[in-house]
């Protein structure tokens, strides 16, 4: 407990699946929170269950006025911004790449892609200000391996720039002792998960060495390890957390 005293976070999507478990966990060991989301009625519950130590905000991530809104809010209401888990994330349309629109692909690198820089250049001014932080982005097994479980080049496209972008920015601002992560899950059971495949993960159970779906809070666990003092010599890294699918 207590491992995130005295830091304010901000995780999108945070209304249910990972982003939900981030943000229960962050809660318990400390954190202040900053919770966005498109899901309106479940953010706003779920800060409320939370209690005084979280606010939510009906976010869009593909806007950058909207995040500048978010982390003037923060800091208003919590005085610093010292944590980003860019979680906000979408599957998009499973389609061949002859068959996808390039209405889908625009549409999963917005939110995929852009929403991650955006959210890193709106939160490093305020990190600046704080003289330090830790951005967690929220990328896939398919920014590792390419198809890896998902036939869609955007989706593949937009998980391997999170990747990249998460390298970059760290090694751009390690000097102002801000880190940059990139987290790579590979089958976790959320609803995204479910509407992608069914509730018992399909095919997929044969290629996990664990032999099993992961639980959210699983993932969880590194994205806070990550946040926290405790990975102070950690940046410009990516992390599996895939049950071993990519080691055969």
């Amino acid at each position: 407990m207590g491992r995130l005293d005295g830091k304010v976070a901000i995780i999108t999507g945070a209304a249910r699946g990972m982003g939900e478990s981030h943000a229960r966990i962050f809660a318990r060991e400390g954190a202040k929170l900053v919770l966005t989301d498109l899901r309106a009625d479940m953010g706003r519950q779920l800060a409320t269950e939370i209690g005084s130590a979280a606010i939510f905000l009906e976010q869009d991530v593909t806007s950058p006025q909207d995040w500048d809104k978010v982390v003037a809010a923060a800091e208003e209401k919590f005085g610093r911004v010292d944590i980003l888990v860019n979680n906000a994330g979408i599957l998009g349309p499973m389609a061949s790449t002859a068959d996808l629109t390039d209405e889908g692909y625009d549409q999963v690198c917005q939110v995929n892609q852009h929403s991650v820089f955006y959210g890193m250049r709106a939160v490093l001014p305020a990190m600046l200000r704080a003289g330090c932080g830790s951005i967690v982005n929220i990328s896939s097994i398919a920014g590792m391996a390419a198809n890896y479980g998902f036939p869609s080049i955007a989706y593949v496209a937009s998980k391997f720039a999170v990747r990249g972008m998460s390298k970059a920015v760290a090694v751009e601002y390690g000097k102002d002792n801000i880190r940059v992560n990139s987290v790579h899950p590979g089958f976790i059971q959320t609803p995204m998960m479910v509407e992608a495949t069914d509730e018992g993960g399909g095919d997929a159970l044969r290629e996990i060495p664990l032999g099993r779906i992961a639980a959210p809070e699983e993932v969880s666990a590194l994205v806070l390890f990550l946040a926290s003092d405790e990975a102070s010599y950690v940046t410009g890294a990516e992390y599996l957390v895939d049950a071993g699918m990519l080691a055969h």
